[in-house]
């Protein structure tokens, strides 16, 4: 949501705060995507005004809205520390914030006070055709060192002041990695855990500030364990793995295409046309764009019911697109107040 704060409140400086046209903006914005678009549940981040938003959402047809925690006021009218949000077109019959498991926070060689950097929320939402499905809506740990220097108040050489920043600079930034990657650990115990007790769903989706290759939240993906066999794998293991809806929607689409090669005679016109759809969509949109580079930092992370490879599969991927008009092509009237990433939509099939 990139700073949903509305006026004349501040976010983290007093001279942060939208003009009335500027609030406007934002708020026909998000109001814009959501008629085009039509998402049944979605999540936010960065939300500041959780009532604000609420009736906004309410007025686009979605009359279940959930938070789990609210902005941090560090004086009358500033705010810091926004949180996460879920709105659905099914009812939520249950939301509660993720809690970690202290002990095994301690076993990792974390502190007794762990906690979210910001708190994971969980909505459990009745879904037609599925039943209760688990929704987690996360925001974890930012990039940003979590050492900050103040240059203002000392008398150090430019070269002094080098060498603090980039030492504030690798350990801070560490430090911000050790955590979020923590963050994501004790979710997916958690998510484990109850997929477990209650057998639900699930979907987990968010800015997670990272990419899911790098290693540091790729055990989110894990879907393999030594000395287990297929068999049990299949049996037993899938049923609490994630999988990448991107990577879903890759794989249904080839199996879709496969099928038609399969069952149909096709002329070399009709191959040239699959070949060509076959490549549609083979390179992910980026989410995120900083200076000259880009990555994925946003994802929807599904249980095997959305798997059409899974033999209990209810649901499949047949559509994912990332919307990004207002970071690659611009209009300030109407992108001005708009966000800063990317927005990941994800279309579910019922299976026949």
């Amino acid at each position: 949501m990139f700073n949903y704060l509305e006026p004349p409140n501040a976010y983290y400086e007093f001279e942060r705060i939208y003009s009335a046209e500027q609030w406007q903006k934002k708020q026909n914005w998000i109001s814009d995507y959501l008629r085009e678009y039509q998402p049944d549940i979605i999540g936010f981040q960065e939300v500041f005004s959780p009532e604000s938003l609420k009736e906004l959402v309410t007025a686009q047809g979605y009359h279940y809205f959930e938070v789990v925690d609210q902005p941090e006021i560090i004086d009358d009218f500033i705010y810091k520390r926004p949180v996460v949000a879920i709105a659905s077109r099914y009812p939520i019959v249950d939301t509660q914030a993720v809690k970690p498991n202290i002990e095994l926070a301690v076993t990792l060689g974390l502190s007794e006070d762990f906690s979210f950097s910001r708190k994971i929320l969980r909505a459990t939402i009745d879904i037609p055709h599925m039943g209760h499905c688990d929704c987690y809506v996360v925001h974890f740990k930012s990039k940003r060192s979590m050492i900050e220097l103040d240059e203002k108040n000392n008398n150090w050489s430019p070269e002094k002041t080098i060498i603090e920043s980039l030492k504030a600079n690798v350990a801070g930034g560490w430090g911000s990695t050790i955590k979020r990657g923590s963050e994501a650990t004790l979710l997916m115990i958690d998510m484990i855990e109850r997929r477990e007790t209650t057998g639900h769903p699930m979907v987990l989706m968010g800015d997670f500030n990272n990419t899911l290759a790098d290693g540091v939240l790729s055990h989110l993906l894990t879907n393999t364990l030594r000395f287990v066999s297929g068999i049990d794998r299949d049996a037993y293991l899938a049923k609490y793995c994630l999988n990448d809806s991107w990577d879903l929607f890759q794989a249904a689409r080839s199996n879709e295409g496969n099928g038609v090669t399969e069952n149909y005679d096709v002329d070399e016109a009709d191959t040239a046309n699959l070949e060509a759809i076959q490549k549609i969509a083979q390179t992910r949109t980026p989410t995120h764009y900083f200076g000259a580079g880009s990555s994925v930092l946003d994802y929807i992370l599904l249980s095997c019911e959305f798997d059409a490879s899974y033999h209990d599969s209810l649901y499949q991927v047949s559509a994912y697109d990332t919307y990004d008009r207002h970071l690659i092509n611009p209009i300030f009237d109407r992108d001005g107040e708009s966000t800063d990433h990317g927005i990941v939509l994800v279309t579910f099939t019922l299976r026949s």
